[in-house]
C-alpha cells in the first residue's frame, strides 16, 4: 500500500545500516522500590530487583539506542532476550542498563544487555529487536480484535 506522504514512502525502502551502526550504546535506569520487587512482579516472594523488571530496563536501554537514530513514525519491538540474572538487589537501589548494538541484519537488531547496580553487574545477555513502522504495525495488531469478533 502506497502512502500520500512521500517522505514515509522513502522510509518503507530505507537501508537502516545507513542510521544504525555496531557500537551504537545507550542506557536506561530504575530504583528499586516496592513496585519492581520479584514478590510484587509475582515472579518470586522475596523483595529484591524482579528478574522480569531487570528485562525490562534492559529492553528499555535497547529501545533507547535506536529511537535516538530512527525517522519519525518508527520504532523497534523487542523478539527475543536471553539474559542471566546473576546478583540480587536490595530496595533504595540505582540499577543501570546498558545496550550495545552488536549487529543489523535488515530491520533486525542484535544487542548486547548489561545490568549494574551500585555495586557491580548483576545481568548479562543478548537482546534482539525489530524495526517496525508504528502506525502500521499497531492497525495490524488491532486487526486482531476484527478476527475474534467475526468468530
Amino acid at each position: 500500500m502506497l502512502t500520500k506522504d512521500p517522505f514515509k514512502c522513502y522510509f518503507l525502502f530505507m537501508d537502516f545500516t545507513n542510521i544504525l551502526q555496531p557500537g551504537l550504546k545507550a542506557e536506561a535506569s530504575d530504583t528499586v522500590s516496592d513496585k519492581n520487587t520479584a514478590s510484587a512482579w509475582g515472579s518470586g516472594d522475596l523483595d529484591v530487583f524482579a528478574t522480569p523488571a531487570m528485562i525490562a530496563i534492559m529492553e528499555k536501554a535497547a529501545l533507547n539506542a535506536a529511537a535516538s537514530r530512527l525517522p519519525h513514525g518508527w520504532s523497534t519491538v523487542g523478539t527475543e532476550i536471553n539474559v542471566k540474572h546473576i546478583s540480587a538487589t536490595p530496595r533504595n537501589m540505582k540499577v543501570t542498563a546498558s545496550a550495545e548494538l552488536l549487529s543489523i541484519d535488515g530491520r533486525a537488531l542484535n544487542f548486547k544487555v548489561e545490568a549494574f547496580d551500585e555495586t557491580g553487574k548483576i545481568g548479562e545477555g543478548v537482546h534482539s529487536r525489530f524495526i517496525i513502522e508504528s502506525e502500521k504495525f499497531i492497525t495490524k495488531t488491532e486487526a486482531k480484535k476484527d478476527k475474534i469478533s467475526q468468530s
